[in-house]
Order: structure tokens, then sequence, then C-alpha cells
């Protein structure tokens, strides 16, 4: 099995994986970005309440360098406190 880096962006920051995970194939590594962004999602909802939006990503990459990108961009929008 491949190793594949999952590589957490949020805005201008990038925390790299220093460890990977094996993983079977492409569709595994797509789940698991898909799944790691959701909580990282999560998370931000729950601890950062002043940020009006917000661009995250799950950069994959293996020893041979990037295999895919999953992305997401959210904004709160509080019409009353």
């Amino acid at each position: 099995m491949r190793r594949y880096y999952f590589d957490l962006r949020d805005g201008d920051d990038l925390a790299p994986d220093e460890e990977g995970l094996e993983l079977p194939n492409i569709e595994r590594v797509q789940e698991e970005a898909a799944r790691s962004l959701a909580d990282m999602a999560r998370d931000a909802v729950r601890m950062n309440h002043d940020r009006a939006g917000r661009q995250m990503a799950i950069e994959v990459r293996d020893d041979d360098g990037p295999v895919l990108q999953v992305k997401f961009t959210f904004e709160i929008d509080r019409h009353k406190q």
C-alpha cells in the first residue's frame, strides 16, 4: 500500500502531516480527506464565532508529490444576536 500525507490548510496556515496513512486506493484517500475536512469545519464553527468566512482544505500528497485537494469554504452571516 502507498503512504499518503494529509496536510491541513486553514486560510494561509499550513500544518504538514509528518506521519501519513497507508491506504489501498485513491477512493479511500478521497474519503479520508473529506472526513478530515468535515471534522475541521465542525471544529471551526464551534471555536471561532468571530470569523465571518473561512477557507479550509486538505492537500494530499504521496512520496511523488500532490495527489488531490479537498476544499471547503463557508461563511456565517448572523442576522440576529
